[in-house]
């Protein structure tokens, strides 16, 4: 049945009206791909005399055993960002006499189709090879690969699981990649442990105990084992809808909206789209990088007397998702935009939900970098005011190009290499959202007067902030204008 399913999905992408246009970017990403490989292959036969320069005081085994862990704890990272999940059209089988677990053997054992696979072997092999083999023998060196093969089998089905289950519930993919973050800072920053002495102890064993290498083949076939589990369960749309109803609400609901009303609802229901789908959650992580802006701007010398980079890095820290999630709106909403035009909803509560959901979003970054205090007082006042400006006129800035984008975008394709619902219009935007407040700011500190163009900065965003109500009129007067076009753009697939 696995040659069937093969043979079934290659007629459906030939017979496909974009097949052109998939064979293009297939061949562009093929070349990247080899590329990248042919890099690693090369840093993985050097990887020993890279190793002897960056621990020169480490026997060279130690070292190596020592990075192993690291390599993995990178790789499942990125395969939360990057890796896709492995589908197949199953509707039209499940009224098919095509047994259930063939289905999910399929699934499955695709799952193994991805290029992360091979990154680990490409790397690590040759080493073990060089160094291993010659040193401790031909046994000792296959219990490396073994080990090397499980983890990444692992590694794999652990990403593919945890993707699966935060199609259900977004906080689950959040919680997976603060873990990994969380091991980093724990590592690096705070020193409290120490992931190069833990990868040792297990892979420096391995050399008197090559019996060893069956603990990372068990935990790979048991990850295997428990997607083949969730697969089996939610095979029907049925069974995700009926028994798991009531856990899936409780998961994705958000009492202190409920204050709000319908608009509360509205901001609700697009916290779930964020959350739930690969593209709008990574704008939602890419914010959360850029909070570390303030540890390049804050702390290097150079900037130190150059106050606009305070102004800069604090509008990108709390304003940040707004720029990257809001020029890519209402495309968010283009799969079910029609209904919105035909549903008893009011223009005015759907923008004011976007104005309540920038708030949010940007009132919970501007918390989180409230520790710059440490830096100065004034930092967290230019925060304050940036942050003031962000919700004020920012947000204003991005619903008003949000009128004139008309590119449609599919919500399940990730964000790498991917430009769809692109135009001009992001290039546009970007300029009146980065080059604005220093119109108002940059004079006054070329004069020497940087607090009155603070202050100025102040006084402008919440003069916005409370006529609010005036340009969302504006807004939805402008948006009645474009309703048409923007649901004619997209319906183009």
């Amino acid at each position: 049945m696995t040659i069937t399913f093969l043979q079934h999905e290659l007629k459906a992408f030939w017979r496909s009206k974009n097949t052109g246009k998939s064979i293009a970017i297939r061949i562009v990403m093929g070349l990247l791909i080899l590329y990248m490989l042919a890099n690693l292959f090369i840093l993985g036969i050097f990887l020993d005399k890279l190793l002897e320069a960056i621990f020169p005081k480490d026997d060279l085994v130690i070292s190596y055993c020592g990075i192993i862990l690291f390599y993995y704890l990178f790789d499942l990272f990125m395969r939360l960002q990057l890796q896709e999940l492995p589908t197949l059209r199953i509707q039209p089988y499940l009224q098919l006499p095509v047994k259930r677990n063939s289905l999910i053997r399929y699934l499955t054992f695709t799952g193994l189709f991805s290029v992360f696979n091979l990154w680990p072997f490409i790397l690590f092999v040759p080493f073990v090879v060089k160094v291993i083999a010659t040193d401790s023998g031909a046994a000792v060196a296959f219990a490396f690969i073994i080990s090397i093969a499980g983890l990444a089998v692992f590694n794999n089905y652990l990403a593919l699981y945890i993707k699966r289950k935060s199609n259900l519930n977004g906080w689950i993919f959040l919680v997976a990649a603060a873990v990994l973050i969380l091991i980093g800072l724990g590592d690096f920053y705070w020193h409290l442990f120490s992931v190069r002495a833990i990868s040792y102890m297990f892979f420096g064993r391995l050399i008197s105990h090559p019996l060893l290498a069956l603990v990372p083949l068990f935990l790979g076939v048991l990850m295997y084992y428990l997607n083949f589990l969730y697969l089996k369960q939610n095979l029907y749309l049925e069974e995700l809808g009926s028994h798991k109803a009531a856990s899936y609400k409780n998961s994705t609901e958000y009492p202190f909206l409920n204050r709000f009303g319908s608009i509360g609802d509205l901001a609700a229901n697009e916290i779930k789209l964020i959350l739930r789908n690969k593209r709008s959650r990574s704008a939602l992580i890419m914010g959360m990088f850029i909070l570390f802006y303030g540890l390049i701007f804050y702390t290097n010398p150079a900037f130190k007397k150059m106050e606009g980079y305070k102004v800069f890095a604090s509008m990108f820290m709390t304003g940040i998702f707004i720029i990257n999630y809001g020029q890519f709106m209402f495309s968010w909403q283009a799969s079910h935009f029609d209904g919105l035009l035909v549903s008893k909803i009011s223009f005015t509560d759907f923008i004011k939900a976007k104005y309540l959901l920038f708030t949010i979003i940007s009132t919970v970054f501007f918390v989180l970098t409230i520790p710059y205090v440490y830096f100065g007082w004034r930092v967290l006042m230019i925060q304050t005011v940036m942050y003031l400006w962000n919700i004020g006129i920012n947000t204003t800035l991005v619903l008003y190009f949000a009128n004139r984008n008309y590119k449609r975008m599919d919500l399940s394709k990730g964000a790498a290499f991917n430009w769809e619902g692109m135009s001009g219009n992001q290039w546009i935007l970007s300029l009146p959202l980065m080059i604005a407040p220093f119109l108002i700011y940059g004079p006054f500190s070329l004069l020497h007067h940087a607090n009155i163009g603070i202050a100025l900065l102040a006084v402008v965003s919440l003069t916005f902030i409370f006529t609010r109500s005036f340009w969302i009129k504006k807004l939805e007067a402008d948006f009645y204008t474009k309703r048409y076009t923007i649901a004619e753009g997209f319906r183009n697939k």
